[in-house]
């Protein structure tokens, strides 16, 4: 059966372009504005995508070629985005014939940019597609690898322009998340987000907490009548809570244990993490641990903010 015939295109490397393979890191100074994602149907696109998102970026995906050049414009006017990827690839159909004459256009007004080309082997590719039971976009009537073969002649051209070449034969799904935030995201302790929360037991556990600290081990400042009215903000309490027997001593040794821990998120794909510190009410002991904990895991280098649920309840 014939094989879809390829769009014409250059197959050589354009003057001037480099092309990394997929064990080069883009360092933090080539951070790019507009990312551009395309490759082989089933290297992992979507799942690129989604990984991409969770790192902040504006994500949009199955998007005709010619319209990269009015992002890109709305970009350098300050439409409030400032980190773009765009999912381009065949199923734009005969508007992905545009692509290389559109990055050109693109590469022209200066913008800078990237792109990052997934691929994978036929072998692989043809059972990804068998195990969701879905056709090709390019395999019409014919065999599946007649479509994959047409969209490896297709994308060639693209191919060759990539800075970065990733292939996925050997990935899962979660080491293809992993690779893309190891390219895009810098330094994984950058990549982890703690918050640290107080809570009052009496107000039932945080739902999403991941790890629930119990400080009701040390005296209630609420006994004290002179600190009764004041919160774990004030000097007055955390200082009476701090020099409690045993405080200090669970806060040095709490965080030591956090410190090997955290850096393990960010590889699980969990870069969101919340500590939960709970006392009887939430108003004393557990914000003033709440904040010190903070204070800690921020000398150290983590990126951490406090929240202090049952703050003002009665």
């Amino acid at each position: 059966m014939d094989q879809p015939t390829p769009a014409p295109g250059p197959t050589t490397v354009p003057e001037g372009i480099p092309v990394r393979d997929e064990q080069t890191p883009l360092r933090p100074a080539e951070r790019p504005e507009l990312l551009l994602i395309t490759g082989m149907s089933g290297a992992g696109r979507s799942r690129a995508a989604a990984a991409l998102e969770d790192l902040n970026w504006y994500v949009v995906d199955n998007l005709p070629p010619r319209l990269l050049i009015t992002l890109a414009t709305m970009m350098s006017a300050g439409a409030g985005i400032s980190r773009l990827a765009a999912v381009v690839d065949v199923r734009s159909g005969e508007f992905f014939n545009e692509m290389v004459s559109v990055i050109d256009q693109i590469r022209q007004t200066g913008m800078e940019y990237r792109i990052i080309f997934l691929e994978a082997s036929d072998a692989e590719l043809v059972r990804r597609f068998e195990t969701v039971r879905r056709p090709h976009p390019l395999q019409g009537d014919g065999r599946m690898l007649d479509g994959i073969v047409a969209e490896r002649a297709l994308l060639q051209a693209l191919k060759n322009r990539a800075d970065v070449v990733i292939d996925t034969t050997e990935l899962s799904v979660h080491d293809l998340a992993r690779r893309i935030r190891e390219l895009i995201d810098g330094e994984a302790e950058d990549r982890v987000r703690l918050t640290v929360m107080s809570f009052g037991f009496k107000y039932g556990l945080p739902l999403d907490a991941d790890h629930v600290v119990d400080v009701r081990f040390l005296a209630n400042p609420y006994w004290v009548t002179e600190l009764r009215h004041l919160t774990g903000h004030d000097q007055e309490v955390r200082s009476y809570v701090l020099s409690l027997p045993g405080a200090g001593e669970f806060v040095d040794r709490y965080v030591a244990a956090l410190e090997p821990v955290l850096g393990r998120y960010a590889d699980e794909l969990k870069p969101y993490v919340t500590i939960a510190v709970g006392c009887t009410g939430g108003k004393h002991r557990s914000v003033a641990i709440s904040e010190e904990i903070a204070g800690r895991l921020r000398a150290a280098g983590h990126a951490v903010r406090t929240l202090h649920r049952d703050l003002g309840r009665e």
